[in-house]
């Protein structure tokens, strides 16, 4: 058995702001996949994936009793398939902020969901509000706190503006210019970033006045305003929005930045060849990196793995 591929995302704008309503833009990012399926001999991998997908089946069950009205589940399939050593094949790395559990929800409701919505319906905000709200509780069994945007960009495979937090929609991005010589691209930090304690600094945070403030005048500002150009397909003031977005980042984030980073992330904004920001949570996997020449960026960050998600 091998079921529908489904993709990793990636938050372009964002991260951390939309628990405070700033806009955000999450696209499909097709270079990872992941998928469900069935191995007569299983690798270690497959077992352990099996392991969680058994406690992720119980927890549906549980969330299926406490909320019946929310998502229901053919429970006996999905038993079924877990008891035959069904695990969730993925190349989508775990712990870099590009959707690995996202997918593995999007895949399991899917397939098991009774009367799902489909994305060949006509996707009202209603219908991709319930959606958010069912990947939210689903996903939150791998992260304690989910916001449902991952399940969702994966499950629909589209971009996806949020406008605030109850205001949802699926849009159109700009054509990429296979010529380009801008890019957005990814940094590999080498090292797994967990998305609960991340989190939950970024909450403790939230108590402190300033903090709280910094993040309304500048943060979402800034943010607010990369996603508008971004979608306008306004360059040039995309990136002097997203150098400042990376100033209060480094100002504001630090605990969310890998140590040694924090020099390179610098260097970016004095030298103006790179600029970096959070992707997902941050505390390490992937950063996102924008470039208005993006050979330049290379060849200032020559020791690091890049990979290009889009070009200008």
């Amino acid at each position: 058995m091998k079921g529908p591929l489904f993709y990793s995302k990636i938050l372009l704008f964002g991260e951390y702001g939309i628990i405070k309503d700033s806009k955000g833009l999450a696209i499909p990012y097709n270079f990872y996949n992941g998928a469900l399926k069935i191995e007569e001999n299983p690798s270690e991998e497959a077992i352990k994936s099996n392991q969680s997908l058994q406690r992720f089946a119980q927890y549906l069950k549980e969330l299926q009793e406490e909320q019946p009205a929310l998502v229901t589940f053919n429970f006996s399939a999905l038993e079924q398939d877990v008891a035959q050593g069904m695990y969730f094949d993925s190349s989508i790395p775990q712990g870099y902020g590009v959707g690995s559990s996202g997918a593995l929800v999007a895949s399991i409701y899917d397939k098991y969901a009774l009367n799902k919505i489909t994305v060949l319906e006509n996707l009202t905000r209603e219908k991709l509000l319930q959606l958010k709200g069912i990947f939210s509780q689903m996903e939150s069994f791998f992260h304690g706190r989910s916001s449902g945007l991952d399940p969702l960009n994966s499950y629909l495979s589209l971009p996806i503006l949020i406008n605030s937090q109850d205001n949802i929609e699926a849009t159109g991005i700009p054509t990429q210019s296979a010529t380009g010589k801008g890019a957005v691209f990814l940094l590999d930090s080498g090292t797994v970033g967990e998305t609960a304690p991340m989190v939950s600094i970024f909450m403790e945070k939230l108590k402190e006045e300033g903090f709280r403030k910094m993040l309304k005048s500048e943060f979402i500002k800034y943010t607010d305003a990369c996603v508008e150009h971004f979608l306008k397909g306004e360059v040039k003031a995309l990136f002097s929005n997203t150098k400042e977005l990376s100033k209060v980042v480094l100002s504001n984030f630090k605990p969310m930045i890998p140590e040694q980073f924090h020099q390179v992330w610098q260097k970016g904004i004095d030298t103006n060849d790179y600029y970096l920001k959070l992707c997902g949570s941050g505390g390490g996997g992937y950063i996102l990196g924008f470039a208005e020449d993006f050979e330049k960026a290379k060849q200032a960050l020559k020791e690091y793995k890049l990979e290009v998600v889009y070009q200008f």
